[in-house]
């Protein structure tokens, strides 16, 4: 199966976000919204999305008891948000809770974000108190994978050197989400585990985030249009705007 992209809407108003909505039309039809563009406009900016019939992936990872968890996530779904995202290592109760409040809605997927994209092996260990050199960021993803599973999660956030693990373990039972995902020879800016579009869809992804690579490039659509190539696994036609 094709990995679903979805771009990040990660800009700083409602005008600049539906601006880059309106350019790129129907060569992409799922947003992400995170911590900037929310905190800048606030829920409105969902029913807004909404309202030019995209899908929206509303990346806030909650972290926080159970309850807490459990209200926002009503409120992102009745929102219309179709995926949102905790934090696995919030625990087993709080990945639950987010699952029920979620489930009112019957259309919104709750994803548990693994190990971040920007931390690399030793910045990981550090953060954990392990030892660098035993450390292994595929074994911690599967071992928080194993977490969002049990408690019902839809799927996980993982980079794309943990995505075939995932897969292979889980196989049908989470989806996988990933984010970081850059054109080749494109910069790393403050991502340490990156992959390009032709790799996530080899290693089983669901969806895809692609940022910077489209919202950056001087032709958006043209640069949305070899992503989608490359997660085809075909070339771009020349001049393509797909």
């Amino acid at each position: 199966m094709t990995p679903v992209p979805i771009v990040a809407l990660d800009v700083a108003s409602t005008e600049a976000a539906l601006g880059l909505v309106g350019e790129l039309g129907d060569s992409c039809r799922f947003y992400k919204v995170g911590s900037e563009l929310f905190t800048a406009t606030g829920p409105s900016i969902v029913r807004e999305l909404r309202r030019t019939g995209a899908e929206v992936f509303l990346d806030l990872k909650y972290h926080d008891i159970p309850n807490t968890v459990a209200g926002a996530v009503r409120n992102a779904a009745a929102l219309g948000a179709r995926l949102l995202t905790v934090h696995a290592a919030g625990g087993g109760a709080m990945v639950r809770a987010a699952v029920e409040a979620a489930g009112d809605s019957a259309r919104c997927g709750v994803l548990a974000v693994t190990l971040l994209t920007s931390l690399d092996a030793e910045q990981a260990a550090t953060l954990w108190g392990r030892s660098p050199k035993d450390y292994r960021v595929a074994d911690e993803v599967l071992r928080l994978s194993e977490l969002a599973a049990s408690a019902g999660a839809l799927g996980v956030v993982c980079g794309g050197g943990e995505a075939k693990a995932v897969k292979a373990r889980f196989d049908r039972s989470l989806v996988v989400l990933i984010p970081g995902v850059r054109l080749p020879n494109s910069a790393r800016q403050d991502q340490a585990r990156v992959s390009t579009p032709r790799e996530t869809a080899s290693a089983g992804a669901d969806y895809v985030v692609v940022g910077r690579a489209v919202t950056a490039a001087p032709d958006r659509r043209r640069a949305m249009a070899e992503v989608i190539s490359q997660l085809k696994g075909v070339p771009a036609e020349r001049g393509s705007l797909a």
